[in-house]
């Protein structure tokens, strides 16, 4: 049903691009939405996991390259990944206070799990087991890819949205009468893709905390790890992009009222309260 679920959220993400160029472009402005959706569709896929490691200056954890991270966590992850029958991913550590994680790649093949040096500092053992479980899940259902693509697409949406702003159609004669109405395109159509993308990443939370709570044996770990996160996320906030936001396992920075709307994670009490659920 998830899966159904994510197919339809995209479509309508696909849908809601191509409706935006034609709106403002007729024919060519339709063909042109589906040629950026194609172009950057492909270059997530290739290239969206170089980019997330690059903008944090994340650096590997090898036995030969930062060992003494690697010989804490190296044996947690290698466990977890056998337990998920998934080849073992790439670590990364990134160089910042603010304790979190994310993971990133194609597909398991391709995979790589960065945390945060903050996240060794504050975490035990049994909570770092938890949120590496929780990251592994997203690899294991290959949430990574739908996310990229859906992060993709929002973008190119926006982009025509601005495009259009500036530029306006080439269909005035046509649509002389319609100002208004392109006007309230311009400012939803962005706000309906980050919308679609926002639920996408959420449902998929909720599963990848399911994951963990299944392939470490008990729900405990992650929940405990939750807690954690949500003070140190409002006390050491850190300084992440927009368009990766959605990959941590907290949203790395804080928000509130009309900005929950928008957030890429559901509350951190929902999630707690449905891992309680599985105790």
């Amino acid at each position: 049903m998830n899966a159904v679920k994510t197919v339809l959220l995209l479509g309508l993400l696909s849908g809601l691009l191509l409706f935006l160029g034609d709106a403002f472009g007729g024919r060519h402005g339709l063909y042109l939405g589906l040629v950026l959706a194609l172009a950057m569709n492909f270059f997530s896929y290739f290239f969206s996991d170089k980019l997330a490691l690059m903008t944090y200056s994340a650096q590997p954890v090898t036995p030969e390259q930062n060992s003494s991270v690697y010989a804490r966590v190296g044996p947690i992850v290698s466990g977890l990944a056998q337990r998920m029958n998934i080849p073992m991913p790439r670590l990364w550590l990134i160089a910042d206070p603010s304790p979190n994680a994310f993971a990133t790649g194609r597909n398991p093949q391709h995979a790589s799990v960065a945390f945060t040096s903050g996240i060794l500092q504050a975490m035990s053992d049994a909570e770092i087991e938890g949120v590496i479980a929780h990251e592994l899940g997203h690899v294991l259902h290959r949430d990574i890819l739908i996310s990229s693509v859906a992060a993709t697409i929002a973008t190119a949406i926006t982009f025509l949205s601005r495009m259009a702003f500036f530029f306006g159609g080439s269909r005035d004669d046509e649509r002389e009468n319609s100002g208004a109405g392109g006007f309230l395109m311009v400012i939803l159509a962005p706000i309906a893709a980050m919308l679609i993308q926002m639920a996408i990443s959420r449902s998929r939370e909720f599963d990848a905390d399911a994951a963990s709570a299944k392939y470490t044996g008990s729900p405990q770990k992650l929940i405990s790890a939750l807690r954690k996160l949500e003070v140190y996320s409002k006390r050491l906030p850190m300084d992440a992009t927009p368009s990766t936001a959605h990959l941590f396992i907290v949203k790395p920075f804080t928000g509130e009222s009309l900005m929950r709307l928008f957030s890429t994670h559901p509350p951190t009490a929902d999630r707690i309260a449905r891992l309680e659920a599985m105790s």
